[in-house]
């Protein structure tokens, strides 16, 4: 008796699944839905669409009014997506994800100046829109023999391949590229799902006697599946339907093979297979649902399995398992980071390992886990370093009582508050988001698991050892260092520079007297400081933070002489003179005696604290830090005549003495 057997991959892709299902969706939402292009390379789905008002337009000036555009699987290019926005068309992009990661390594590529080369068929709707993101300047090559590497000498070449492309050609057309150019990078745009599909025909036909490939005459990738299966099995027959078997085709005792291309419903298969069993020398063999489910991946919960991301959204990733319905790892089933987002942790078409969390075929999802695979893989690494004390490196991910957790290689390391910090922290959450450094201090095993305890502070300690020892080695008067401001007090600031820490006592913060720490600097800030004394032997550190270029009295002499007129503010009224500041840091007098042409009994007759008045210097003493001021000289010559400079001088600064 014959035996039938499906190929483990056969039927929709899940580029084409996707877009009848965003077809379909549209449909049921009441939109007039117009595919461009035919939405797969299926008769029989194609006109089952039709049946639904679906038409068909191949260009963007087809569209009427209120229609509802699906872009298919194979993807259109840029030109034409610009013209539906452009035209305020509304448009479902149904473009198979694999074919929109090829869009964007060209479109990069080509604005880097590179040429850019498809591997695949010229006239195939996924080439032409690929070329239509480098402006249709490609050069393409589908043989060995079009290869024309004259084309591409000296040139920066970027090579990509059609998806549906057969792979051993691939690997001849790079060979030959690798071997006359220089400047080329290579992206492997075959989709898995097609490389899985040509690999389980080719291998189910070896094994077969009658070989049968449905699908569409004018699909690329049945066409390949056909040429595969051909090749290695002499009654090979390519068809679209079963209406197309003929008669007479079985030999009882023949093992039967079928396969389907990307764009073939499960409704065709299973007609095709029950037309066959039904046949008289096939009775009593399997029934199709029995078949088709031997052709499909068997999950378990609890399994881990290999699957190829095939969606990123920024709450899941679908991934392809070879099962009949998707996988889906929740955002937070990929890390144990919880603010990593999705696209940070996979990227589509990569391949990534997975835990079945829950097989559930009610809902027609898989529910997957990544962080469970990464926390498993992560513990030999734990509990080696528990072994050998080594440096392991992680990011906060949570603050809980008595500690806070660490992922560190995908696995949740406790940290107690008293190894967290090298001093103490009132609020652990404050460490959330950060990366540190760790040691595992040993690994309890209890009912309830296997659980990590870390510590951070042993690692500070080292470091700050370490530090300290460099410091003191090297400390000098006068050396200037960056540090980073760890605490405040009501008479200076604690500055760490590199492993140890240094007291910049209020005086030495600024020029201008101040009354709290935190005007001039605040915990966090990073500073240049100076050191202006180190004792090894008590460990203290005295710093110096103002700069003498800073000094007010410096900026004074450099830019004041005797004779300037200056507008000064009153800030002192004493009995016998006023005290201005002539700038923020520097004060000067101006002697009872000066401030007006007649005799007065006391400044404040005359002038108020906050008062503006013009005043020329008629004395310096810049290494006493004294100047001395006169109202009256500017006063005089309206009035009569005024004293000698030297005689003010010498009298404002008598009576300020």
């Amino acid at each position: 008796m014959s035996k039938v057997r499906i190929a483990d991959s056969a039927g929709f892709c899940f580029g084409v699944s996707r877009a009848l299902q965003m077809t379909e969706t549209g449909i049921g939402e009441g939109k007039s839905i117009v595919t461009y292009g035919p939405i797969i390379h299926n008769g029989q789905v194609v006109k089952a669409l039709e049946e639904k008002g679906v038409r068909i337009i191949e260009s963007v000036e087809e569209a009427k009014g209120g229609d509802t555009v699906v872009i298919r699987s194979h993807g259109v290019p840029k030109a034409t997506e610009d013209a539906l926005k452009e035209k305020g068309i509304e448009y479902i992009d149904a473009t198979c994800p694999f074919v929109k990661k090829i869009h964007r390594i060209v479109s990069e590529n080509y604005a880097m100046g590179k040429t850019i080369v498809i591997i695949g068929d010229a006239k195939h709707p996924e080439v032409m829109g690929i070329n239509g993101w480098c402006n249709d300047e490609a050069v393409i090559f589908s043989t060995e023999e079009d290869v024309n590497c004259t084309l591409l000498a000296d040139k920066d070449i970027c090579v990509v391949s059609q998806t549906t492309f057969e792979r051993n050609l691939w690997e001849k057309i790079i060979k030959i590229i690798k071997n006359t150019c220089n400047k080329v990078v290579f992206f492997d745009t075959i989709c898995s799902a097609t490389n899985d599909r040509q690999k389980s025909t080719a291998t189910l036909a070896k094994e077969s006697d009658l070989f049968i490939v449905i699908g569409g005459k004018n699909s690329s990738n049945t066409k390949k599946l056909y040429q595969i299966a051909s090749s290695l099995c002499d009654k090979t027959l390519l068809v679209e339907g079963a209406w197309e078997l003929p008669e007479g085709l079985y030999v009882p005792g023949e093992r039967i093979g079928i396969t389907a291309g990307a764009s073939t419903p499960d409704w065709i298969i299973k007609e095709v297979f029950t037309t066959m069993v039904n046949a008289e020398n096939l009775k009593g063999e399997l029934t199709f649902a029995e078949a088709f489910e031997e052709s499909l991946v068997t999950l378990n919960t609890g399994q881990i399995v290999t699957g190829t991301v095939v969606k990123v959204t920024p709450t899941e990733v679908y991934v392809d398992l070879g099962f009949k319905s998707e996988g889906i790892i929740p955002a937070d089933e990929l890390s144990e980071d919880p603010d990593v987002k999705p696209e940070d942790v996979v990227k589509m078409g990569e391949e990534v390992e997975v835990f079945v969390v829950r097989v559930n075929d009610a809902e027609g999802y898989v529910k997957l886990s990544k962080k469970k695979v990464d926390a498993k893989k992560g513990w030999a690494t734990i509990e080696n370093a528990a072994e050998t004390q080594e440096i392991l490196e992680g990011k906060v991910v949570e603050a809980v009582n008595r500690g806070i957790v660490v992922a560190v290689n995908g696995t949740r390391v406790f940290v107690p508050a008293s190894h967290a910090t090298e001093r103490f922290v009132a609020d652990l959450s404050t460490m959330v988001g950060e990366t540190v450094s760790l040691r595992i201090l040993n690994i309890k095993d209890d009912r309830r698991g296997k659980k990590a305890i870390g510590s951070i502070k042993s690692v500070l300690m080292e470091e700050k050892a370490k530090k300290s020892e460099a410091f003191w080695a090297g400390v000098e008067t006068g050396k200037k260092y960056t540090g980073t401001v760890k605490t405040i007090t009501s008479f200076g600031a604690f500055v760490d520079i590199g492993g140890v820490e240094g007291l910049v006592h209020i005086s030495e913060l600024s020029w201008t007297r101040i009354k709290n720490v935190e005007e001039v600097v605040k915990v966090g800030d990073v500073v240049e400081v100076f050191i202006i004394e180190a004792n090894a032997e008590t460990k203290k550190i005295s710093l110096g933070y103002k700069k003498t270029e800073d000094n007010p009295w410096v900026i004074a002499q450099n830019t004041m002489a005797v004779g300037d007129v200056r507008n000064v503010k009153v800030v002192r009224l004493l009995p016998f003179g006023a005290f201005v500041e002539i700038i923020p840091g520097v004060e000067g007098l101006i002697h009872v005696s000066q401030i007006d042409t007649k005799r007065i009994g006391k400044p404040a007759d005359v002038l108020t604290v906050g008062q503006m008045v013009d005043a020329q210097i008629v004395e310096a003493d810049w290494e006493a830090k004294k100047i001395g001021l006169s109202i009256k000289v500017l006063l005089a010559p309206a009035v009569e005549e005024a004293p000698a400079a030297e005689e003010v001088a010498e009298e404002a600064v008598a009576d300020a003495e």
